[in-house]
This record gives C-alpha cells, sequence and structure tokens, in this order.
C-alpha cells in the first residue's frame, strides 16, 4: 500500500501541455483519460522524489544505526532459529 503525498480532495486546476500530436490522437482513440493518466504518472513521479529526498536526508541517520546494529546487534539474535 502506498502513502499518498498530495491531498486528493484538492480542487483541480487546468493546466496547459505540450504533446505530440500523433500520441495524442491515438490515446484519443483508445479513450484514454489523459488527465487522469497524467495525474497518476505525476503521483508516482512525486512519491519516488520524496522517497529518494527523505533516504537523502536521513542518510547519515541510516548508516550510523546500520553500524550500530551490525556492532551490537539486535536483542532477538540469542532467541531466533534463524
Amino acid at each position: 500500500m502506498s502513502t499518498l503525498h498530495f491531498d486528493t480532495s484538492a480542487p483541480k486546476k487546468a493546466t496547459n501541455l505540450s504533446i505530440n500530436s500523433d500520441l495524442l490522437r491515438q490515446a484519443k482513440e483508445l479513450h484514454i483519460n489523459l488527465s487522469q493518466t497524467v495525474e497518476d504518472y505525476l503521483a508516482n513521479l512525486v512519491r519516488e522524489a520524496k522517497q529518494q529526498q527523505w533516504l537523502a536526508e536521513n542518510a547519515e541517520f541510516i548508516a550510523a544505526y546500520n553500524k550500530r546494529i551490525e556492532k551490537e546487534g539486535v536483542f532477538s539474535d540469542g532467541l531466533r532459529r534463524f
């Protein structure tokens, strides 16, 4: 399950896009909802960019945590059977 990183109840806003005319024609022939398709793709791009941003912002802490676990282990090391 992925978390949405935008307000889905926010109003729609008209915008201008420049799209290859042949591609647009084919999409219309195939009854592809251009607005929904672009919105879905843009939502994925935003989610991925925010994930990368979070990883970059927290890289130092993640590395420190991993180093500590490598050195000290975790509490269940003596309990698990795998």
